[in-house]
C-alpha cells in the first residue's frame, strides 16, 4: 500500500479524520445537569444553600394544591437527621432552601426524605409513579458574611427576581407568602404579607454565626431588593397584582 496515495491520506495523516477527539459526538440539549462529582465537605458552622429542580411537565408549584405538598414536606423535614431548615422559597419549578447540617451524611438523608415526601404527594395527586425531580440537589456552602447575606436575599426575594425576568414588579414592601420571608428578622423596612392559611413558615431559628450575626456586617435586606437585577428582562414592566 502506497502511503503517498491521496486516497489513503485520512488513514496515515495524523491530522485527518478518525479516532477519539475532544468535544466530538452529539451535544447535550436542555439545562445543565448537577455535577455528580463528590460533594464538597463542610463544617457544622457553615450554612448551605440548596436548590431542587422539578422535572419538566409538572404544574406550577406555586399553585395552592402543589404548594401545600411542599409546605407539608417542609413541616416534616425542618428538623430531621440533624438538619435545620432556616429559610425557603417555593417557585414554579424549583425550591430554594437555606439550612444548617452537622455533617454531609445528615444532609443527604434529610434531602432524600424531603424529596421522597414531595414525590409521594405529587404522584398521589397525579395517580402515577416516577421521578418528580429533574436531578439531584445542588448544594452551595456559604463561607463568608457576604455569601450568607447574598444567599438570604436570593432565597427570600427570589419571587421578585423571577417577576422582573417576566416583565413585572410587585408592590413595595410586599413579601412572598410561599417563602420564609415572614420569619426573617433582618428587613430594612416594614413588610406586608397577605396571610394564606394563617400558618407560620415551617422553619427554625438559625444557630450558625453566619446566619445570626455574620451577614449583618453588611446592609440589611430591603423587601424590594431584586437579586441579580442586572439579568436581562423584557421591556414590559406592568405591576403584577398581589397574589
Amino acid at each position: 500500500m502506497n502511503k503517498t496515495d491521496p486516497g489513503q491520506l485520512s488513514i496515515f495523516n495524523p491530522r485527518g479524520w478518525g479516532g477519539k477527539r475532544k468535544g466530538a459526538g452529539p451535544k447535550r440539549k436542555g439545562p445543565k445537569k448537577v455535577s455528580h462529582r463528590k460533594r464538597e465537605t463542610f463544617r457544622p458552622k457553615q450554612p448551605i444553600h440548596v436548590t431542587l429542580k422539578f422535572r419538566k411537565g409538572l404544574p406550577s408549584f406555586r399553585s395552592k394544591r402543589y404548594a401545600k405538598i411542599v409546605w407539608l414536606a417542609l413541616t416534616f423535614a425542618c428538623n430531621k437527621f440533624d438538619v435545620r431548615i432556616v429559610h425557603f422559597s417555593i417557585q414554579k419549578n424549583h425550591i430554594h432552601l437555606i439550612l444548617e447540617a452537622k455533617q454531609k451524611e445528615s444532609l443527604s438523608k434529610a434531602m432524600q426524605g424531603f424529596c421522597i415526601r414531595i414525590a409521594k404527594g405529587v404522584n398521589k395527586v397525579f395517580r402515577s409513579t416516577g421521578a418528580v425531580f429533574a436531578d439531584r440537589y445542588h448544594a452551595h456552602i456559604l463561607k463568608s458574611p457576604a455569601e450568607a447575606r447574598a444567599a438570604l436575599a436570593y432565597v427570600i426575594c427570589n419571587t421578585r427576581r423571577h417577576a422582573l425576568h417576566n416583565g413585572h414588579r410587585y408592590k413595595d414592601g410586599w413579601i412572598d407568602p410561599l417563602s420564609s420571608a415572614l420569619a426573617f428578622d433582618g428587613w430594612k423596612t416594614p413588610v406586608k404579607l397577605i396571610i394564606t392559611g394563617g400558618k407560620d413558615p415551617p422553619v427554625l431559628e438559625a444557630k450558625s454565626w453566619l446566619l445570626t450575626k455574620g451577614w449583618r456586617k453588611h446592609p440589611k435586606i430591603s423587601p424590594n431588593e431584586i437579586p441579580g437585577a442586572h439579568m436581562p428582562f423584557r421591556k414590559k414592566r406592568a405591576r403584577a397584582p398581589l397574589p
